[in-house]
């Protein structure tokens, strides 16, 4: 069975950036997603598409079809009020945040200034090429609960 829309593909992964440092990898057969579903990233799910367990390849796929390009539009001074009295705040930590729509994000913390954080909304990996070593493992047909949720269970 091919990869396609609606169904489930089950993979091995080896994930590197262009100097060929490991940031991520999965290679005992549990990662699976829902292709057409847009849970993992464009350019991964593009160069997917038609393959069939077995198969294995590598990838390497522009910051553009991956996390994005860094946008300098999502890096804003906040308040320190805005954060918890508490916290001894520090650069790289990570807070939830309410994004222009009302929508919930992930902001780094970019830099702590006495009155202001500046936060960073970009994904971590925007602006970064990918780069992917892949084995599809397994496709099946999604269930019907699968594909009325979006993701695959179990």
């Amino acid at each position: 069975m091919q990869v396609s829309d609606q169904k489930v593909v089950t993979l091995n992964y080896v994930l590197k950036d262009d100097e060929g440092n490991t940031m991520d990898a999965s290679q005992d057969g549990t990662f699976s997603y829902l292709h057409g579903a847009q849970n993992i990233i464009p350019g991964l799910e593009n160069a997917l598409t038609g393959k069939q367990p077995g198969d294995t390849f590598s990838v390497a796929i522009p910051a553009a079809e991956a996390y994005g390009e860094r946008d300098p539009g999502r890096i804003q001074a906040v308040p320190r009020e805005m954060f918890p009295a508490d916290i001894d705040i520090q650069p790289g930590m990570q807070f939830q945040a309410q994004g222009p729509e009302g929508q919930t994000m992930m902001v780094t913390v970019a830099e702590v200034r006495e009155d202001v954080v500046v936060v960073d909304g970009n994904h971590p990996l925007a602006g970064v090429a990918l780069n992917f070593e892949v084995e599809v493992v397994d496709v099946r047909d999604a269930t019907a609960e699968e594909l009325a949720h979006g993701h695959v269970h179990g």
